[in-house]
């Protein structure tokens, strides 16, 4: 837990590569739930914080970046076929975005908010949230939705996969699961989740009927 009462709870949204996780956060944000996006913001911190920047030239040469930001091309072929490359790419810019949302979670005026994050178990950052929705769909499914939007391979996606926490180990630690299948209704799971949430972080409230 946060050690100041006064801030909103913190929900960490997380599932595998293609799970669907950014789809469930809109909807949260269509229900009045502040979110944030942390892929997104690691991408415009990697961009513009100089200090982030000097860390990866030195790491990983001067064409990791171009005149337009980073050489995302050039450092996913160094990354993703190297875990320890990953793994350090990673530990020069979470730390960024953990202080990042520290400053953002004080400024929101909210019973909770929804932190989505890609590797929310693998970075250590789900013990800072105080409940964690988890999204799972089959491996089918998410290839297919990676391959529409990516181009990748088939073998480069299984590839990304495997290096990500599997749906039972991730489920362990969650507390509520949305199965994005296509075929299971994913707002009223959210919304279910939804209600339950502001039930927990505001006990006097009333039942939302939709």
């Amino acid at each position: 837990m946060k050690s100041s009462e006064r801030l909103p709870y913190c929900v960490g949204l997380t599932g595998g590569i293609g799970s669907g996780k950014t789809t469930a956060a809109q909807l949260f944000r269509h229900l009045g739930v502040p979110v944030y996006i942390a892929d997104d913001e690691a991408k415009r911190l990697i961009d513009s914080d100089p200090v982030i920047r000097r860390n990866i030239i030195a790491h990983f040469g001067t064409e990791a970046y171009t005149s337009s930001g980073l050489n995302r091309q050039y450092i996913a072929q160094r990354v993703f076929t190297n875990p320890e490359k990953l793994e350090l790419l990673n530990s020069l810019t979470h730390p960024a975005v953990k202080e990042h949302f520290k400053k953002w979670i004080t400024l929101q005026n909210a019973l909770f908010v929804i932190k989505e994050a890609a590797i929310l178990f693998e970075a250590g950052t789900y013990r800072e949230c105080d409940l964690i929705i988890s999204i799972v769909a089959p491996e089918n499914t998410r290839l297919e939705r990676i391959q529409r939007r990516s181009g990748l391979s088939i073998e480069e996606i299984k590839s990304r996969i495997a290096r990500q926490w599997t749906d039972k180990k991730r489920l362990q630690l969650s507390d509520y699961v949305v199965l994005n299948d296509g075929k299971h209704s994913l707002i009223k799971q959210i919304l279910h989740i939804y209600e339950d949430i502001i039930r927990r972080t505001n006990p006097g409230s009333r039942p939302i009927y939709y």
